[in-house]
């Protein structure tokens, strides 16, 4: 009887188990993680937009939400992507989670892009690193090539992730050719000075030759050669790529905080 019950257990147990990650994999594959109002993506690019998204959410943890439109309703892009998220309360294992949401309005007076952060996502996309993803990506979107843009900000976005939060990685001490070139010079430095103590103290100098009592100075001159002046012209401050900034941070209308920035393009 007591074989019986556990042999039951174990077979429930397992039932129990296998229908848990079942739900979770439904779950996981009916998620929607595009939602091209605007219709700026072929079926083929969500495809593969879709996929490069799920890999950086097993990665991050993280859900990528990309959504695109061209009717903010009158409201401000800031607010129309935080009224976005508290209506379909995004998040990689619950409601209102780890998220990025990635919005873009095609709006005919204007255009615009916000990219913001929340929870996890808030932590390690904050507003400096969210203005680093919008350098790169506002060129493609001024180009109207959408679906570069929406790849170079999920391959971004995931690289910048992987550093702790409050690192540049932008930063030229991260950089592998720097750290390549430290390496080489202290390299340099070591050798350098090994070599010179090994070969012996140098006693020659400049004044070992020199006979101070037959040699004497006749004439000294000064003599002007010529000037050079270098001149350099001022960068402008027009550059298209970064357009019109706003944003930052903020709270949606839902209670939730979230890292941010924006610009139209």
């Amino acid at each position: 009887m007591s074989r019986r019950f556990l042999t039951l257990s174990i077979l429930f147990t397992s039932l129990f188990i296998f229908t848990s990650f079942s739900l979770q994999v439904v779950e996981a594959s009916s998620k929607q993680y595009i939602y091209d109002s605007a219709e700026l993506l072929s079926e083929e690019q969500v495809m593969e937009l879709e996929g490069s998204i799920k890999e950086f959410g097993e990665k991050q943890e993280t859900d990528f939400i990309i959504h695109t439109t061209n009717d903010t309703s009158g409201k401000s892009i800031k607010t129309y992507m935080g009224d976005f998220y508290d209506e379909h309360a995004f998040g990689y294992d619950q409601p209102k989670g780890n998220t990025i949401l990635l919005t873009v309005s095609v709006d005919p007076t204007k255009r615009e892009v916000f990219l913001a952060g929340f929870e996890r996502g808030e932590e390690y996309l904050d507003n400096e690193r969210i203005e680093l993803v919008l350098d790169k990506i506002t060129p493609h979107l001024s180009d109207k090539n959408f679906y570069q843009a929406f790849q170079q900000a999920i391959s971004t976005s995931n690289d910048y992730m992987e550093y702790r939060p409050g690192v540049n990685p932008e930063s030229v001490l991260l950089k592998t050719w720097f750290q390549l070139v430290v390496a080489l010079a202290v390299g340099g430095i070591i050798v350098g000075t090994m070599v010179y103590n090994s070969g012996g103290r140098v006693t020659v100098t400049s004044r070992t030759y020199f006979n101070e009592n037959n040699t004497r100075v006749n004439s000294k001159r000064d003599m002007f050669v010529n000037k050079t002046v270098t001149k350099r012209r001022k960068p402008s401050n027009n550059n298209k790529s970064r357009g019109g900034r706003g944003g930052g941070g903020g709270i949606t209308g839902g209670g939730s905080s979230f890292s941010g920035g924006g610009r139209s393009f």
